[in-house]
C-alpha cells in the first residue's frame, strides 16, 4: 500500500463511526430514513441508473452505505469498497438495521483484487468527492474498467474541477492554479464539523486535484465510450458549478 494511502486510512478512521452516528443517525435511525424511500436517498444520481433489481454494483469509496444500501433496498447486489473500518462497521449495521444484505470490502482501491473482482460488475458507482485520494487517476480508471462486465456502465460522479480554483462548495479546501499538478495536504472533508482542538489532532489527507481534460482523457485512455457528461451546480451557490456526472460504456 502507497505511503499516502495509509495517511488517507488513518484520517477516515479517526472518529469516523462517531461522526456518523452524530451526523446521520444510529445505524436504527438511518435504516429507518433509507427504508422510507430508498430512491429518493440516491438524490440525483437516481436517474443514471436504467434499473436496480439484480444488477451488481460496485459502490466504490462507499463510505457508510449511504448510497449503497438504498441500493441494495431496492435490488440491487451491491458491494463496497471503501478503506477504513469504521465506515464498514457503520454501514454493515445499518444494512442489517434495514434487514438487506451488504457486501463491504476494506481495502485500497487501487489494491481490489482483480482475479476475484475483475469483470463481475454490471455497473460501478461513486460519488461525494473521492478522485482527488487518487494520484494515478489512469490507474484508477483502468480498476474501474476492469471491475465491470462489457456493457458494463460507470457512474462517475465528483466534485467540479471549478473548486481547484474556487472553494465554491465551502469545503474549506486550498485553492490553487486550476493547472496544477502538485500534490497538496489537506483536512479530509469533514473535519470541519469538528471542534477546534479535535480538529488539528486529525490526520491530513495526500490529495491531488485534476481538471476537466484529466479527468475525462483518463476515461478514454482506460477503454471507455464516454456516453454522458453533465455538471452540477454548486449547493452553496447554484450559479457556481460544485459538481460533475461523467457516464461511460465498458463495450
Amino acid at each position: 500500500m502507497e505511503e499516502y494511502s495509509k495517511q488517507h486510512k488513518k484520517a477516515w478512521e479517526y472518529n469516523a463511526y462517531d461522526f456518523w452516528v452524530t451526523h446521520a443517525g444510529t445505524p436504527a435511525e438511518r435504516a429507518k430514513e433509507d427504508m422510507a424511500a430508498p430512491e429518493k436517498m440516491l438524490r440525483k444520481y437516481a436517474r443514471y441508473f436504467d434499473r436496480y433489481e439484480g444488477i451488481r454494483i460496485a459502490n466504490i469509496c462507499g463510505s457508510c452505505g449511504k448510497k449503497a444500501i438504498p441500493l441494495a433496498l431496492l435490488g440491487a447486489d451491491v458491494t463496497v469498497f471503501d478503506i477504513s473500518e469504521q465506515n464498514r462497521q457503520y454501514a454493515m449495521e445499518t444494512a442489517e438495521a434495514a434487514h438487506v444484505c451488504l457486501h463491504y470490502v476494506v481495502c485500497d482501491v487501487l489494491e481490489i483484487d482483480l482475479e476475484k473482482y475483475g469483470s463481475s460488475f454490471d455497473v460501478v458507482f461513486m460519488e461525494g468527492g473521492i478522485l482527488h485520494y487518487f494520484h494515478d487517476i489512469d490507474e484508477f480508471m483502468r480498476i474501474m474498467y476492469s471491475l465491470l462486465k462489457p456493457g458494463g456502465k460507470m457512474i462517475c460522479s465528483d466534485f467540479h474541477p471549478f473548486t481547484k480554483i474556487n472553494d465554491s462548495l465551502k469545503m474549506g479546501m486550498p485553492v490553487m492554479s486550476y493547472f496544477s499538478t502538485d500534490i497538496i495536504e489537506a483536512e479530509m472533508a469533514h473535519s470541519r464539523f469538528f471542534e477546534d482542538e479535535i480538529r488539528r489532532q486529525m490526520p491530513k489527507c495526500s490529495l491531488r486535484k485534476y481538471t476537466i481534460s484529466e479527468i475525462l482523457n483518463a476515461i478514454i485512455r482506460s477503454g471507455f465510450t464516454l456516453k454522458q457528461f453533465d455538471e452540477h451546480p454548486s449547493w452553496e451557490d447554484d450559479r457556481l458549478p460544485g459538481e460533475f456526472t461523467a457516464i461511460a460504456i465498458k463495450e
